[in-house]
């Protein structure tokens, strides 16, 4: 059975204080509704991951993420964090190819793969993002355009580090477009992207391979979007901000 994952993506939010609140709420809100098999993650700016991580230690269902990796272990990369480092400090989870990393900082898919060798090599799980942006989608290109993501980053990898892999789609045109992506969009690009991966490795491997989805999820949608048969469970931005509503989606499965 795959795991059924809900990750909060703070992205660049929260003071300290209000990290702390937070992830303080949320784990108080899990270990007192949430009864299912849910891995639950959160993904805080890097100076507040070992604080967050410790206040979450005595929870099962809770796991620590890093927004982003060097692709170097160590080194004169002014500004970078090595995927030892964020080891060092309890950190279990790595997003890694986020539209926002992509876009803003140019992250080839050349860069994605040398991040995603790095962070396996420390035992960490690398959260690898693909999606197309609105030009894409309005010219029917977005299964191809998608597909060379995977295959870009993704293929170089065997068999064993593909493994520890999970996979999240974002539709970057239904992100602040004021488009939304259907259920049935959902699972249609999520059933495409496990078959690219059952093209590139073993069939067993790309079935159990957990893929979230990352389009504005909410808790009004988040049930029919984890209804989907590939629908492993969500990225999820904004509403992971909310302990309320980041626990509901968690509750939705």
């Amino acid at each position: 059975m795959r795991k059924r994952i809900v990750a909060g993506n703070w992205k660049m939010n929260k003071t300290y204080e209000e990290a702390l609140s937070l992830v303080s709420e949320i784990d108080n809100m899990v270990k007192d509704e949430v009864t299912g098999d849910v891995t639950v993650i959160v993904a805080p700016p890097f100076p507040f991951l070992q604080s967050v991580g410790k206040l979450t230690q005595g929870n099962d269902l809770m796991h620590l993420a890093a927004q982003n990796v060097s692709e170097h272990e160590s080194g004169a990369f002014t500004g970078e964090v090595s995927a030892s480092m964020l080891k060092s400090v309890g950190t279990e989870y790595v997003i890694i190819g986020h539209s926002e990393r992509r876009m803003y900082h140019h992250e080839d898919a050349q860069t994605l793969y040398k991040k995603l060798k790095a962070t396996i090599a420390q035992g960490l799980k690398p959260i690898f993002c693909c999606g197309e942006p609105l030009e894409e989608r309005d010219t029917d290109n977005h299964f191809e355009y998608v597909g060379k993501q995977l295959h870009d980053s993704l293929s170089y990898l065997s068999n064993e580090e593909f493994d520890k892999v999970v996979v999240a789609y974002e539709p970057i045109w239904a992100i602040g477009t004021g488009r939304t992506a259907s259920s049935q969009q959902a699972q249609e690009m999520h059933a495409y992207i496990r078959e690219q991966l059952s093209k590139m490795f073993d069939a067993e491997a790309a079935f159990n391979c957990s893929i979230l989805y990352g389009g504005s999820c909410n808790p009004g949608n988040a049930q029919e979007l984890f209804a989907q048969p590939d629908v492993d469970g969500g990225l999820i931005g904004g509403a992971s901000l909310k302990s309320r509503d980041f626990t509901d989606i968690i509750k939705s499965f």
